[in-house]
């Protein structure tokens, strides 16, 4: 397993992988017992994270809507499920736990879904933070809801101004980014 820093606008991330792709993407201050106690060697040159690297700048810069990387993701059946919903919620939109249940055909599972969100290996490019309460309500979230707030309000900006088909001015847009609660 390889490991390396990458320094971002929401503070720096600790990126994990092995030969078959990325397998983690941490915050700074999170804790997890598959990456922090494994035996990792430093390497900065790795495709992967090269590729990360590149595609998180895109992300940052609006450029970026969706990450096409090799992962690896260990988890339960149901935690695995729970994380390639995540991936199909649109880049400048939110989902609720509860759709997010429906979504994977298990709507009584709120609080399991979210316990599985919460176990989420690779932050941002499965994109966790897409879901909130279903009152608007910015729940846990591992990077803190500060990051959750910022990660989306600009996700929902570039969206804006791409719908009105400028991205020099965005002043098309009269509607105001929406006004996250939080818990």
């Amino acid at each position: 397993m390889w490991k390396t820093k990458i320094s971002s606008p929401v503070g720096q991330l600790r990126a994990f992988a092995t030969e078959a792709g990325l397998c983690g993407l941490l915050w700074p201050n999170t804790t997890d017992k598959r990456f922090d106690g494994a035996i990792a060697v430093a390497a900065e040159e790795v495709p992967v994270f090269v590729e990360l690297k590149k595609q998180l700048i895109e992300y940052f810069a609006g450029d970026r809507q969706s990450f096409d990387l090799p992962v690896m993701l260990t988890g339960t059946e149901f935690q695995q499920q729970t994380w390639r919903a995540l991936q199909e919620i649109p880049f400048g939109q939110t989902r609720s736990y509860a759709q997010q249940a429906q979504a994977i055909g298990r709507p009584r599972a709120v609080r399991a879904v979210g316990a599985a969100n919460g176990k989420n290996p690779i932050s941002i490019v499965i994109p966790c933070h897409r879901v909130i309460g279903k009152d608007g309500s910015l729940t846990g979230f591992a990077g803190g809801t500060d990051t959750k707030r910022r990660l989306l309000e600009m996700e929902w900006a570039v969206s804006q101004v791409e719908e009105c088909g400028t991205r020099l001015t965005g002043s098309c847009s009269t509607q105001k980014i929406p006004a996250f609660r939080d818990r």
